[in-house]
């Protein structure tokens, strides 16, 4: 993933997860376990500065999220349920009145019998300890799910950045192509004035010099979309800044696949499956214990009216072949637990496929690039300039002269294209993963 680095005076972006891992863990957890939603710092929404950083797009995502905050509404529905889960089986008081109200000796209330009495349940077979656990293990289970979460959304942040960093090369090649296209209507003007140029030429070199005007223009717009679906990620609106702080090219060396998929087993991704794990032995404990018969007691004291005097009531009371009836239920938790198994062994298999592609895409692009830059373009470079010349001397044509720039243009393009490419592919690697690619030191 992409994150910016202290060089100098000013922050520096790279590729690489540097620290990002311990900061979303840290600051989210904060985020999380406070009652009321962390707002940004002041000085991040009410920048003047014109650049953006990633770190500042992710202290203010972190921050300002509302994708992020359910998780606080969540966990305190959680341990509410906890804190019910916890308590012991209620105490009922029973008032029981007897024989009144009938006939002949029973008329009114004079052959009455009223019974005050306390009554409740023993558990057996640790059933509110079950409770508990099963309580404990769901409480962990969003903790994990909002950690893989809270990845997820940094990376599709990291996406959209990256975009933002694409647009803005494309910018700079855009008004290079701009100028270039300027350059060569002069030059064909200069060579019509002389007589060694048709007039049609002219009019070609003007209509391309329209069309760099319209693709400019087009990439300026795309910046604007792209930065307000930036800004969104916080929920802003209007943003007041108009670039992105970073380097499209900075890739780095990386471990090897085998390494890298080892440390996906241990991603927050796979972890989600061993709380889930947890969980749903917690359940098969608590169905378990839900075979162990209660007892049900209950004690009193009970008022003979017609003769005054007062005697105490006792009572049990034992469900039978509980055992039985909650067979069900434990097959069903049992199966339930054996399901969260193959769902990890399915989870690792898909990551294995997106890490592999992943992977071989951003070697593929980085090599890509290393060669448009130590080779194809400086080769491109040179015959531009020669052709140029050529063609201001009339041994080159016009179309020989607008070959060699759309060759050049399109090599620069397909730079971009690669280097975009493989910075996409190294921000999956880092999400799946979990962890920074790169070590911090690399960019310093």
């Amino acid at each position: 993933m992409l994150f910016p680095l202290s060089s100098g005076s000013r922050l520096r972006f790279c590729l690489g997860l540097p620290l990002l891992l311990a900061f979303v863990v840290a600051a989210s957890t904060t985020a999380f376990a406070q009652n009321s939603p962390p707002q940004a710092s002041g000085n991040l929404k009410t920048s003047s500065h014109r650049i953006l950083s990633l770190q500042q797009a992710i202290e203010m995502t972190l921050a300002e999220n509302p994708q992020l905050h359910q998780f606080k509404v969540k966990k305190e529905g959680l341990v509410g349920r906890r804190e019910s889960e916890e308590l012991r089986p209620i105490v009922n008081m029973v008032i029981d009145v007897e024989n009144f109200a009938g006939s002949g000796e029973l008329n009114g209330a004079r052959a009455a019998e009223t019974t005050v009495a306390l009554s409740s349940v023993i558990e057996f077979g640790g059933k509110r300890r079950a409770r508990i656990s099963a309580a404990d293990a769901q409480l962990q289970l969003l903790d994990s799910h909002r950690q893989a979460f809270t990845l997820d959304i940094l990376g599709e942040l990291t996406s959209t950045f990256i975009q933002v960093l694409e647009v803005q090369e494309r910018i700079t090649l855009a008004k290079e192509a701009h100028d270039l296209s300027r350059i060569t209507l002069s030059a064909v003007k200069n060579r019509s004035e002389q007589g060694a140029a048709p007039e049609y030429e002219v009019k070609r070199a003007a209509a391309a010099l329209r069309q760099a005007q319209l693709y400019l223009e087009a990439q300026q717009h795309q910046q604007q979309r792209l930065l307000i679906k930036l800004a969104a990620y916080w929920g802003e609106t209007s943003p007041n800044w108009k670039r992105v702080d970073g380097d499209l090219y900075a890739f780095g060396e990386v471990s090897d696949y085998v390494t890298l998929y080892d440390r996906v087993k241990a991603s927050p991704t796979i972890t989600v499956f061993a709380n889930e794990a947890r969980l749903k032995k917690a359940e098969v404990s608590l169905a378990k214990s839900q075979s162990v018969t209660d007892l049900g007691w209950q004690v009193g004291v009970r008022r003979f009216e017609d003769s005054g005097d007062t005697a105490f009531t006792a009572g049990v009371s034992v469900p039978l072949f509980s055992g039985k009836r909650n067979r069900g239920a434990v097959k069903s938790a049992l199966a339930a637990e054996n399901d969260v198994e193959y769902a990890r062994q399915t989870a690792l298999l898909k990551l294995h496929v997106q890490l592999f592609e992943a992977y071989s895409q951003r070697q593929q692009h980085v090599a890509a690039v290393a060669a448009f830059r130590s080779t194809i373009l400086p080769d491109l470079n040179l015959a531009l300039t020669a052709i140029q010349r050529a063609y201001e001397r009339g041994r080159y044509s016009y179309q020989e002269w607008t070959a060699a720039q759309k060759e050049l243009l399109d090599a620069k393009r397909a730079l971009i294209d690669n280097a975009t490419a493989a910075s996409l592919n190294q921000a999956v690697i880092e999400q799946l993963i979990g962890e920074p690619l790169l070590a911090v030191e690399s960019f310093r």
